[in-house]
């Protein structure tokens, strides 16, 4: 939609293009609009305002009346519906012969009303958290470990590999297998692999990244 001063704009731009000789459709063209759009401009010898905005437009006749609209209200704020989600007034009262109206008009009508929020007993959607993330610029800056299952000699046992990775150098920088899995035996690998690659030299944290949790944890280095 163009406003009334920019039809005229474009209007004298191509007047003056077409005194020095340019073709119409060439100049509306070039300014991205068509001939037969520039005439109906200037059907009557001047530029013609946007009628659109001020057109009277009838009133559907299949539009609902103020009266079906707080029927259906009054409806989906009943004690069996009113915690139940368009989709389902629709379909239940359709299962007892009755067409109220469709699933959109529901939720158009209920918006209208200022009732269009989240109806159940579930939680209302929040938006997602964005994921927090760890960047490695060198060894030993961030690690990665994990729990991994191995099958035993019978059925129904197992094993449990505790790996530690440094996510920089993909270095294995720590790994045990025990027959249980404790927090008391995952700790005993972390600091082993502390020892190991002798990070009490500087009082720098380490974060032991978990993938099962998609969390981190800063925990001091060992001396």
């Amino acid at each position: 939609m163009t406003s009334h001063p920019d039809r005229q704009n474009t209007v004298a731009l191509i007047e003056e293009a077409r005194r020095h000789g340019a073709r119409l459709a060439k100049a509306c063209e070039l300014i991205s609009i068509c001939s037969r759009t520039y005439q109906r401009w200037m059907r009557n010898g001047s530029v013609n305002t946007d009628q659109r905005p001020t057109a009277k437009r009838p009133t559907p006749s299949n539009k609902y009346s103020p009266q079906e609209r707080r029927a259906m209200v009054a409806l989906c704020n009943q004690k069996q519906y009113q915690s139940r989600p368009p989709a389902y007034i629709v379909a239940d009262q359709l299962d007892q012969g009755r067409y109220v109206a469709s699933e959109s008009t529901l939720y158009r009508v209920l918006r209208e009303y200022g009732q269009q929020h989240h109806r159940g007993r579930q939680k209302a959607p929040r938006p997602p958290r964005q994921p927090s993330t760890h960047k490695a610029d060198g060894p030993n800056e961030l690690w990665s470990w994990d729990i991994t299952w191995l099958p035993g000699p019978a059925r129904g046992t197992w094993f449990y590999l505790y790996l530690i990775m440094d996510v920089y150098s993909r270095k294995i920088v720590g790994h045990e297998v025990h027959d249980q899995e404790t927090g008391e035996l995952a700790c005993d690998v972390v600091e082993k692999a502390c020892w190991r690659e002798h990070l009490g030299r500087n009082n720098k944290p380490l974060v032991l990244h978990s993938d099962s949790k998609n969390t981190a944890i800063r925990f001091p280095r060992v001396v």
